[in-house]
């Protein structure tokens, strides 16, 4: 298992001087933030912040992400070029020595919360998302959510969503295999292994399609291109958020089919009324048992990245909400001690 860490570059508050300085940390994970979605990442850009992180005695081998254009999601006839120019940049990656790219196929955004900083009985704050306040959430009036992307202006917005709701989910379904018949071949040649990320919380919202939210959607989607290549980040708190996911089946299944190529641990802490918000990473603090999530990737032989996810905000930490310092930190050290004793455990 290699334990990774993300960063966001230079604009990043947490420096990969601090980052280095947590034990068992192999290397990071990380994108080029300044290029448009769409374009080819070129190769120099690529080199550079290899170089910036090898600097600090890290390994640079994970990509997250490469964002997918809303055209490819969307199907319009733009796509083409647009999958073109994602198998030319995992081309220039794989020249780099970067090995797995993690992406979403999430129409408009990624990852939901409509709370950033909730407090805890124990004085830290961390991500929430309360179901019924996004039920609430007219999509034709707006939304206004923290966090949100605001690279879209309030009228581009609007328009994108009022396309989506013409695009039902085996539209998106046949969209995504378009994506993957284009990009895998590519990526399978360059040697990259491909790894989607699931549905951030893993059901439809805002009326907006989501197909990579249980384990039968991660069967399909591995069939569409049936090769290694083609796999999953299989993120814990994303799954988990959903009651009815079995995330250690989930590990069982697809890890020890060599179809995992990132795994992101993290807890989450699940109501009755369809919200969660995330915890510290430790199995008492959460709905899930984070021992038994470790255990089955060790029992399957992982060999593969890992990274803690989100954290709290701790300490009286500021900064970026859920990427803070501290509770990353400790969360890499507790699945870095939970690994070795279920695997030293398991040797004798």
């Amino acid at each position: 298992m290699k334990m990774t860490f993300r960063w966001y570059g230079d604009a990043d508050p947490v420096s990969l001087a601090y980052i280095r300085q947590i034990p068992g940390i192999y290397g990071i994970v990380s994108a080029v933030y300044d290029v448009a979605v769409g374009e080819i990442w070129p190769l120099d850009k690529i080199r550079a912040l290899k170089e910036k992180i090898e600097a600090h005695g890290l390994k640079f081998e994970v990509v997250e992400s490469v964002p997918v254009h809303e055209d490819i999601k969307l199907g319009r006839p733009t796509r083409d070029r647009l999958i073109a120019n994602y198998a030319k940049t995992l081309g220039n990656l794989a020249r780099c020595g970067l090995k797995v790219v993690c992406y979403n196929f999430m129409p408009v955004f990624d990852w939901t919360r409509t709370i950033l900083a909730m407090k805890l009985d124990d004085g830290s704050s961390t991500l929430a998302f309360d179901a019924e306040a996004a039920a609430k959430i007219d999509p034709a009036q707006g939304i206004d959510l923290p966090g949100w992307d605001t690279s879209y202006k309030p009228k581009e917005l609007k328009a994108l969503l009022a396309e989506y709701r013409g695009v039902s989910e085996e539209k998106l379904w046949a969209n995504l295999a378009a994506f993957l018949e284009g990009v895998i071949p590519a990526a399978r040649e360059a040697g990259i292994k491909m790894a989607i990320h699931p549905d951030d919380p893993p059901r439809p919202i805002f009326g907006l399609p989501r197909i990579v939210k249980n384990a039968e959607d991660m069967r399909r989607l591995l069939k569409i291109v049936d090769t290694e290549a083609n796999g999953l980040t299989l993120c814990a708190g994303s799954l988990g958020a959903d009651v009815h996911n079995d995330v250690v089946a989930m590990v069982q299944e697809f890890a020890g089919a060599g179809r995992v190529h990132f795994a992101h641990i993290r807890n989450v802490k699940l109501d009755e009324k369809g919200g969660f918000y995330e915890t510290a990473h430790k199995s008492d603090c959460g709905s899930l048992d984070i021992g038994a999530i470790v255990k089955a990737y060790v029992d399957a032989g992982y060999e593969g990245y890992v990274r803690s996810d989100h954290g709290r905000m701790i300490w009286g930490e500021t900064g970026k909400p859920g990427y803070g310092l501290y509770d990353r930190a400790l969360g890499a050290v507790y699945i870095n001690g939970l690994w070795e004793g279920v695997a030293k455990g398991e040797a004798h």
